[in-house]
Parts: structure tokens; sequence; C-alpha cells
């Protein structure tokens, strides 16, 4: 294996290069929900790469008056400024075929015959890169990394055949966690359109096996919720169907991230696909989150969801709960449900900034005959229970990645030795290593 090298970012041939500012930068009027270009913003670039929820266009007239800040594929988008460090990798396996870049972000763009883009990508993502970052930052109120300072980071250089090798072999595993998504979308798909399905159009299967609502089942009009709603059904409040727990801080001296203590989760920002990620422990534990529990973010952006694997204290900034009939699924479903309701009024100006326990408990909810909720759930379930399988093992793909990497890239470990070790069969991510 060849020997790594640690050389400084401004001594190798990666460009650094900024979006368009001033005179050149698009007005509000010039931005739309479709069109040409997406012009992406600091918020959609995550820790777990690009996120195209929630995007804005440029026209492809505007496209041609802007010089720079314009993404070719193999490059490397990293936030600069706010959250620093996230990081997404564009490839031609994303959608999108034009796409620039707003402030507070850089594209980072190697010359392929010396630096493996992916390789590059890794080491962004990894404690090595993150640890230099905490010595380069700036120190003004909103965090920045200016690019004179990332020039100084130092980059773990082997030839371009061994960062090939490398990147090979974590892409196996990144490649693993892509399929594994996949199919977590699509399980969480079909759960909310079963949902939708049995629950906001009430075409859950009537006593002969056919849609209730259009089959003609009996519609009776709620006035709490001034809807109509099956016969049979009820109005009521989140606090009817789930047991709730507002989150309480503990005293800030009780931090630490030695494992000292409980697992402590603050807000949404240590959340994931499905599971947080254990960043911090306390140990003086307020209120408690039990394994399983529904996690709920309470404080912008509100509605946010993430399951808790393990139990936890939660901060002020969630909320917990569980179902009181023994049913997840369906608790699950209305919290989704709920969350659209949330996403709609924040699209809309009317962002919430936190809700409070009153207005958590009482948050109006249909509460549909137990033998419906039980039939969910028992078909649910399993999806539900596979989910969060499927997630776990992603972690566990996560974790083995992150220890391997500095590993590999410091020398110490060999990309044949590791691959032998792992024997793993992956999809084939040949095109992570150009």
């Amino acid at each position: 294996m060849s020997k790594v090298k640690l050389i400084e970012l401004k001594n190798l041939p990666i460009q650094l290069i900024d979006g368009d500012r001033g005179i050149n930068y698009p007005s509000k009027s010039e931005f739309t929900n479709n069109g040409y270009c997406v012009f992406l913003n600091t918020g959609n670039v995550t820790k777990n790469g690009f996120d195209f929820s929630n995007i804005e266009y440029i026209s492809a007239e505007r496209d041609l008056l802007l010089r720079k800040g314009k993404l070719k594929y193999n490059d490397i988008v990293l936030t600069t400024r706010g959250t620093i460090g996230n990081v997404g990798y564009y490839n031609d396996k994303l959608q999108y075929k034009h796409i620039r870049i707003n402030s507070g972000m850089i594209i980072m763009r190697c010359d392929e015959n010396q630096i493996n883009p992916y390789y590059l990508y890794l080491f962004l993502r990894s404690e090595i890169f993150k640890k230099q970052v905490l010595s380069q930052g700036s120190g003004s109120a909103q965090p920045q990394l200016p690019i004179g300072s990332l020039k100084n980071i130092s980059f773990p250089f082997a030839n371009v055949l061994t960062q090939q090798k490398i990147a090979k072999v974590l892409s196996d595993l990144d490649a693993k966690t892509e399929v594994n998504n996949r199919i977590n979308s699509e399980l969480e798909a079909m759960a909310k359109t079963l949902y939708d399905y049995w629950f906001v159009q009430f075409d859950f299967p009537d006593v002969n096996g056919t849609p209730y609502k259009s089959s003609g089942g009996k519609m009776v009009w709620n006035a709490a919720l001034k809807r109509e709603i099956p016969e049979g059904w009820e109005d009521g409040v989140l606090s009817d169907i789930a047991n709730i727990t507002m989150g309480q801080s503990p005293p800030g001296e009780s931090y630490n991230e030695e494992g000292n203590g409980m697992i402590f989760y603050q807000g949404c920002t240590d959340f994931g696909n499905r599971f947080p990620t254990i960043r911090k422990y306390t140990t003086s534990p307020t209120r408690f989150a039990k394994q399983g529990d529904i996690l709920l973010s309470v404080r912008a952006p509100v509605g946010t969801l993430n399951i808790s694997k393990e139990d936890c204290c939660i901060g002020r900034g969630l909320a917990c709960m569980n179902s009181k009939n023994d049913a997840i699924t369906y608790l699950f479903g209305v919290m989704v449900n709920l969350k659209q309701t949330f996403d709609r009024r924040n699209a809309s100006g009317t962002t919430f900034g936190s809700i409070t326990k009153d207005d958590l408990f009482s948050l109006p909810v249909v509460i549909p005959n137990a033998k419906t909720v039980r039939a969910f759930q028992n078909l649910v379930f399993p999806s539900f229970e596979k989910q969060n399988k499927i997630e776990l093992e992603n972690q566990e793909l996560a974790s083995i990645r992150d220890w391997l990497l500095p590993m590999l890239m410091n020398g110490q470990v060999s990309v044949r030795d590791v691959a032998e070790q792992l024997g793993m069969v992956a999809e084939d991510s040949a095109s992570y290593g150009k």
C-alpha cells in the first residue's frame, strides 16, 4: 500500500469555488418552485448529503448570467457558514442536471488524475477533517470556515490508485446503505399511503372487506372536527391516544461526550433517518424516553420525528410519546400526518418556533374504533419493525465506515486486509472509483 502523506489542501490540485455574489446574484422574484437550474441553499446540504426536499430554481436565461458556482459531476459541496462541514457529493446518479450554489458553501473540484473525488468526499466526512475544522473556524457569532483557513487543512494524500481502492471499499458500505435507504423509503411510503387510505379517506376494510366510505359506509358529521367521520368513530385530542412527556434539559455542567451517565438528546439536531445519533450524555437526567418511544421535535422545525432505540434523557427541544392502546404504527401515522400540517404552515410563512405542552396535548385527532386500529397495527407492524432493523444495520455500517476511514487514510491497515475481513457483498459502486 502506498505511503500516506499529510499535505495541506492549498498544495493540492483542488479548486475551491464560491457561488456568485453582488450584482450577479438573482433577486427574490427570480426564484421559483420549478425551473431549469436548482439553486442550493445551505439547508439543502446536510450531514447525510444533499436534501432536495425543499429547493428553489432559476430559469435557463438567468443561469446564463451567472459566472461561477455551477456544479459538474464529481464536484463536492461543503458548507462553510452556520453549520460547518455538511457535505454533498454530486454525481450522475442524482436526478438534477443543473445545480448552482448559494453563499455559505463552496464547491471543491479535483484534478481527477491526482485526487479521487470520492476519496476527498470521504475525508470531508471524517473525524480527521472535523477535528481540524474546530481549530480553523472563526470565532464570530455565526460560525464560519473561511477559504483561507480551509486551505490550511491537512489532507492524507496517497497515489490515486490507492485512493481509488480506499474509496471503493468504503463506497461499497455506502452503496449498501443506499440500498437500505431505498427499501426503507418504499416501506415508509407504503405505510403512509395505507394510513391515508384508512384514516384520512376512510376507506379502511369494512365487514365485507371492501373500502368503507367508497362502498357506502355511513358517515356522520362531527362538529368538533368540522368534517364527516365514520359512524362509531370519535373526536379527541393527541393526549387521548398517546402518553406524552415533554423534555427538560439537565444542568449544562452534567453534559459530557465520554459516556458518563445516560444518553442525552437535546433536540432534532441529533436526529437521523429513523434513530438519533448519540453525541452527548448527562449525569443528571431529568425527563426520560423509553426504548421504542416516538421522539418529536417541539422547537423549529416542529414536527420532525425519530424513534428512540434505547432508554434516554430528552431535552427541551423534544417530546416523547408512546401509544395508549399498544398501536405504535397508528400513532406514528398520526404524527406523520400532523407533521404535514406543520410543514404546510411553515411553507405558507406561519413558522412554528415551538409548540407548548398545552398545544401539543390538545392537537385534535380522529379516534377510530379499536377494531380498525388493531387491524392496522397487525398489518403494518411487520414492515415497521423491518424499517427499524434496516436502520440499525445502516448505523452499524456507518460505524464500520467511520472506524475504518482514518486507519485506511493513515495507512494503518491495508485495503486488501479490510476487504477480506469484511467479505462484503454490496452494490457495484465502480462509478465512485473513477
